[in-house]
């Protein structure tokens, strides 16, 4: 019975080894890339590439359905889903300044949208 307990508190220990080993492989690279984000509407509708992430600076011009809505940056417009809780209590119009955090979605034969994650309002 003593040997059972103690393969039994092996078996939890390696188990939260790897726990505890698997939430510090977690991490993100931060630093320089040869990789460049479109950091415009322009760029990303000349080559949107799937779930890739960008941060756009302009303003949302109007509500076109349930969480969607057009936003531009002078450069052209492209629709964007905003989820109700990224609004953070925040309001705003289509002259309020904002940037909007997030990835491009691009589905087979539909037009590219960015699947908006955070709105920081810049005014």
């Amino acid at each position: 019975m003593h040997a059972k307990k103690l393969k039994n508190i092996a078996v939890l220990l390696a188990a939260g080894a790897a726990v505890a080993f698997s939430a510090t492989s977690q991490a993100q690279y931060v630093g320089p890339s040869t990789h460049i984000a479109p950091r415009s509407v322009a760029e990303v509708l000349k080559n949107p590439v799937d779930d890739q992430a960008v941060v756009l600076r302009g303003t949302v011009i109007k509500k076109v359905g349930n969480e969607k809505y057009i936003f531009t940056d002078g450069t052209g417009e492209i629709r964007v889903e905003i989820d109700d809780k990224h609004f953070a209590h925040q309001r705003f119009d289509a002259q309020t300044k904002v940037e909007l955090r997030g990835e491009i979605e691009k589905d087979f034969l539909e037009s590219p949208e960015v699947d908006v994650d955070a709105v920081i309002a810049l005014n």
